[in-house]
């Protein structure tokens, strides 16, 4: 059984109401420990709702949430323990933080949940390590960092709680270029480094596809398709019609093919073109560029 699996699970706004919408409808998912998954899908699919149930912030209408084989809302015990297990960074999440110093801020997590100071200690230190935040930056108030530097300290207050699962919404929604590629990079580097299951909900198929192993795409409220990430860009022409945009390369590598180039491989990054098209050019010309 996967870290996470959901069963008929469905939310549903403003019931009884004129207003009265099924935000998701009937998810049936399963999400293996240790995976690094994309969640795509546009304004109002449903990805959002969705990853709100796997803390418990959001009960279903009908349906389960099952973390580690347990339903989460079977007793008080169980949602609480859920809340632990599975950390969320929201949307913009240097809005949320509040406390006088960064070290506090971080440490707020950790000391909800009933940790020793020392222990506590140690985790803010080696979190703030990991996401780039000096000892120097420890003792200065939060609202007097640059907005990367805010980012990092909120999500280090999650990281700081060692989530099994850690669950990111938009975590580089109005960042610059150089911004985003700090980010993404820190949560590939946590994923690597604690082979904890990370989702990571996005706009940018151009991250997506760089960054994740597998990739679920939600779709009016439901599941679409859930893979490996290549499997999913063979669905490429479906996901565009669905009005996402799939990488740029990829619409290149598509394109190529509808013109009769033999690329069997699906391509979604610029870095594995450039080994396909050497590859391809080395065959064509009797291995001219080996």
């Amino acid at each position: 059984m996967g870290i996470i699996k959901t069963e008929n699970l469905t939310y549903t706004y403003s019931v009884g109401t004129p207003f009265e919408k099924k935000a998701i409808d009937n998810i049936n998912l399963e999400i293996e420990e240790g995976e690094l998954v994309g969640i795509i899908g546009h304004t109002g699919s449903g990805k959002s709702t969705l990853i709100q149930h796997f803390n418990g912030l959001l009960k279903p209408t009908s349906g389960r949430i099952l973390i580690e084989g347990e339903d989460i809302w079977k007793s008080k015990a169980s949602t609480r323990q859920a809340r632990f297990t599975v950390g969320l960074v929201f949307q913009y999440p240097e809005y949320q933080i509040f406390e006088e110093t960064v070290y506090r801020d971080i440490a707020f997590g950790p000391k909800n949940m009933g940790l020793t100071e020392d222990e506590i200690d140690y985790r803010v230190r080696n979190t703030a390590t990991a996401v780039g935040i000096s000892e120097e930056l420890l003792q200065r108030s939060p609202f007097e960092l640059s907005g990367g530097q805010k980012r990092r300290v909120a999500i280090a207050g999650v990281m700081a709680m060692e989530p099994k699962i850690l669950i990111l919404d938009e975590p580089t929604a109005g960042l610059d270029p150089k911004g985003r590629e700090k980010i993404l990079n820190l949560i590939k580097e946590h994923h690597k480094k604690t082979g904890c299951t990370v989702l990571i909900v996005s706009h940018s198929m151009e991250d997506i596809a760089r960054y994740a192993n597998k990739i679920l795409v939600m779709n009016k409220s439901k599941v679409f398709c859930y893979g490996k990430t290549a499997e999913v860009f063979k669905r490429a022409n479906e996901i565009s019609e669905m009005g996402l945009t799939v990488p740029q390369i990829t619409r290149v590598i598509n394109e190529l093919k509808n013109r009769g180039i033999n690329i069997e491989d699906e391509i979604y990054t610029v870095k594995y073109a450039k080994e396909i098209f050497l590859k391809y050019l080395s065959e064509k010309e009797g291995g001219a560029y080996d």
